[in-house]
């Protein structure tokens, strides 16, 4: 990919996923890979930090004879993923403006 992705965005679109219901891992990771390169190895860590960090909690279940960790967003999590939508929506707002030629106004 040529933007790479950086921790806050990669949690970002993590919590985006699981915003629109329980998901596992794999399920997950099949969701990013439409824009990243983002390994299984170094999902299962920002998983287990949103997790330690209250963000979303964990839970098995069976699944053809498995048990599958799924993830469900916490409350604290709700919020933070708002934060970090409203700071995705300032950035983007900004970029167009740059790509488009327009000033930027500082803040």
């Amino acid at each position: 990919m040529l933007y790479p992705l950086n921790p806050p965005l990669t949690e970002f679109l993590i919590l985006s996923v699981i915003a629109r219901g329980d998901s596992y891992g794999y399920e997950i990771s099949q969701q990013l890979k439409a824009v990243s390169d983002l390994k299984d190895s170094a999902l299962y860590p920002v998983l287990k930090r949103l997790a330690g960090n209250g963000y979303v909690r964990v839970y098995d279940q069976q699944y053809q004879g498995r048990n599958r960790k799924y993830y469900q967003m916490t409350e604290t999590g709700a919020a933070y993923y708002r934060t970090l939508m409203q700071e995705w929506e300032n950035y983007t707002t900004a970029i167009t403006k740059i790509v488009k030629g327009e000033e930027v106004g500082y803040e």
